[in-house]
């Protein structure tokens, strides 16, 4: 599998990047006209980071999801303490591409994944944005948007950790400037860089 680049990185020139980023979060940040998932990244980012809370189910909703009344249930309750334990399992947050190691089925993230989707009424898109309110750094974003842009399937984690790591990190690397360049805070992660502009670019044509 491989993950393709939207448009605007398929160039070195970053003017195109970073509008679509300042058309999403505002300029300045947060400003009038901004996105409501600009909210997403920086929604109570004090919250346990080894245990889903109300602040994470309240956060996917600017991200234009609802968690299921399951999922308040499992999360906040009957399963509270089953999913604080895989995400102690995966560890603390840190950056896809610092993992050197293929992301392979049995990998904690992936099976924190399928319990998420375990649960009635949680998809990928919906799996995916909880465990990013806990990963920002190690979880992208995945929704038909983005993997319509990106060319990618629900197992675009190995692909994109890949493309991350390719010639020492460039993509990575590139992320974080835009991130700069578009004067957005750390709690921005590379990933969610990568997923804004592909979101952005994608609705754009239309999908």
């Amino acid at each position: 599998m491989t993950f393709r680049l939207p448009d605007a990185l398929q160039t070195s020139d970053d003017a195109a990047a970073v509008a679509l980023l300042k058309r999403y979060y505002g300029a300045p940040y947060l400003g009038p006209g901004c996105a409501d998932g600009a909210y997403f990244d920086t929604w109570a980012t004090d919250s346990d980071p080894m245990r889903f809370t109300a602040d994470d189910l309240i956060a996917i909703k600017f991200l234009s999801v609802e968690a299921p009344k399951t999922a308040v249930r499992a999360l906040l309750r009957d399963r509270s303490g089953e999913f604080s334990k895989l995400l102690v399992d995966l560890g603390p947050d840190r950056e896809l591409a610092n993992e050197n190691k293929l992301l392979g089925d049995t990998w904690p993230g992936w099976r924190l994944m399928d319990e998420l989707r375990s649960i009635p009424g949680v998809g990928t898109t919906t799996a995916s944005k909880l465990l990013a309110r806990k990963r920002p750094r190690l979880r992208p974003i995945w929704d038909t948007v983005v993997a319509a842009v990106t060319d990618t399937v629900p197992a675009q984690w190995e692909p994109l950790r890949t493309a991350l790591r390719a010639n020492d990190c460039a993509l990575h690397r590139r992320l974080l400037r835009l991130r700069d360049a578009a004067e957005l805070p750390t709690e921005v992660s590379a990933l969610r860089i990568l997923d804004v502009i592909a979101w952005r670019e994608g609705k754009d044509r239309g999908l």
